[in-house]
């Protein structure tokens, strides 16, 4: 009988080779399949804590555990996993080398199948030991074709999300001449695109030009529909405003998309990497960031957390200094809702974080109760009545009360700052400046271990599937096994 420090299990996703983006050459939008290479079999035994992760024993028995289908594992970005628990030190399993930098989330889809978007406008699919197959969508856009921005090439930059309905995942790529938003439908078992189409929010919309809106917000796929929301590039420059766009998911290609762009004359992007967040009261929830309105001037819903059904807004909530937040950009536009029961947390670059009532949020000024907290930036994780903040200067614990208050449980260190996941009684943290893991007791913030995963950027989170966590790293994607 093994061991507990010898017991291993297997997942569709998990038995990988080291496999080069070199050996996935194919012509662009052909799905080319790749040899298996050799295993990665060292055997495991490692401390409590370490500060690099060690080759991953062989592979067992196959056992099924839920998927990881979209940013944070579900459709109100709880990040939360029904893992088995950490009982030992994780150890590195596999790790691939890509074609290009990965800004989104790793998913897990269709029982075990593992997907992963690079800004190369490339999907993969990983599996047994091997890259099954490689999808490209075509060229990525130069930053010098770019008015602005901090990415270069700019590709596939947001989360894609799974439809389980046609078993397709969807992603959004950049193209260029001229520059557009392509959305795709794949199929993750055999890598073939079913569909594509133009999501750029119409041009005849005032304030709008597709080559300033950026898409970094997570897809996310409810009501037979994805919602794709936009933003703009690093640097606020040239001309978009904040939007919302549905997809038909039974009719992709032929049904009229839907859409909402704030009634701002510029900017209020709605930017976070959660993206759009289910409502349970009906529609979506987004947070929108700075618009032009500043010092005086009517109204224009920037700086805010907005419900939106299709095409239309239904309710909303800003902070009574919306206008300064604007002018000095401290907007909620950083930071996705995160839903605590019949309560809507948000934070955002200001520092201060709000608890708002879910069946109305309040409008202007109309939270239930704030607090001077942190600047936050990615997306949070929530269990039971606790929510756990991505903080620039480290992650927060913050139980939300029954009358709506908050109470910060405990504060990590500085320099954990990425957008937590939980599973396994761990919350997984990374610093992202120095690229590594961190795995944290929910109950004290205590560091339980400390991984070496190479440089993420500044919105990495991790997905989770059972015994798993993976990782999108600048050119890669590994994971690591307890």
């Amino acid at each position: 009988m093994l061991t507990l420090r010898q017991r291993v299990i297997t997942y569709p996703i998990v038995a990988l080779a080291l496999v080069s983006a070199g050996a996935c050459r194919q012509t662009s939008g052909q799905a080319r399949a790749v040899p298996t290479g050799s295993a990665l079999t060292a055997a495991s035994s490692a401390s409590a804590t370490t500060h690099s992760a060690q080759a991953s024993p062989g592979p067992a028995v196959a056992t099924k555990y839920a998927d990881w289908p979209t940013y944070h594992g579900d459709g109100a970005r709880s990040g939360r996993s029904a893992a088995p628990a950490v009982t030992r030190a994780l150890v590195k399993h596999w790790a691939v080398g890509l074609d290009g930098a990965v800004y989104g989330s790793p998913i897990v889809v269709a029982g075990g199948i593992g997907i992963v978007v690079t800004e190369n406008n490339s999907m993969y699919r990983i599996a047994n030991n091997r890259v099954i197959w490689k999808r490209n969508f075509g060229p990525p856009v130069a930053g010098s074709a770019l008015p602005c921005g901090n990415i270069d090439p700019s590709g596939i930059t947001s989360t894609p999300a799974y439809d389980p309905t046609t078993k397709t995942v969807v992603a959004v790529a950049l193209r260029g001449n001229p520059i557009r938003h392509i959305a795709y439908g794949v199929d993750p078992v055999s890598g073939r695109q079913i569909w594509s189409r133009n999501v750029d929010v119409p041009t005849s919309e005032p304030g709008i030009s597709p080559q300033a809106m950026q898409q970094r917000g997570a897809l996310l796929v409810t009501n037979r529909q994805v919602f794709i929301t936009y933003g703009g590039l690093a640097g606020d420059c040239s001309s978009y405003r904040g939007s919302l766009v549905a997809l038909n998911l039974d009719h992709p290609t032929t049904a009229a998309l839907r859409h909402y762009t704030i009634p701002t004359s510029r900017e209020a992007g709605i930017w976070a990497p959660p993206g759009a967040i289910v409502d349970p009261d009906g529609g979506v929830l987004v947070a929108a960031g700075n618009g032009a309105t500043a010092g005086t001037g009517a109204y224009d819903y920037s700086d805010s957390v907005l419900r939106i059904s299709v095409g239309r807004r239904l309710d909303s909530f800003s902070p009574s200094t919306w206008r300064t937040d604007n002018r000095d950009d401290l907007d909620l536009g950083s930071q996705g809702p995160a839903l605590v029961g019949k309560w809507v947390f948000i934070a955002g670059k200001s520092g201060v974080a709000y608890v708002l009532d879910r069946a109305h949020l309040g409008g202007i000024g109309g939270q239930k109760a704030s607090m001077q907290l942190c600047r936050s930036f990615g997306g949070t994780a929530v269990s039971g009545n606790v929510v756990y903040v991505p903080c620039t200067d480290g992650l927060r614990a913050v139980r939300i009360n029954a009358d709506g208050t908050m109470t910060v449980l405990w504060h990590a260190a500085s320099s954990i700052t990425g957008s937590p996941v939980i599973g396994g009684g761990r919350i997984f943290s990374l610093d992202t400046g120095a690229g590594v893991l961190h795995l944290l007791d929910p109950a004290t913030g205590t560091d339980r271990g400390a991984y070496a995963v190479g440089p993420v950027n500044r919105f990495a989170t991790p997905a989770l599937y059972g015994r798993l966590v993976i990782v999108g790293w600048r050119n890669g994607v590994a994971a690591y096994m307890w």
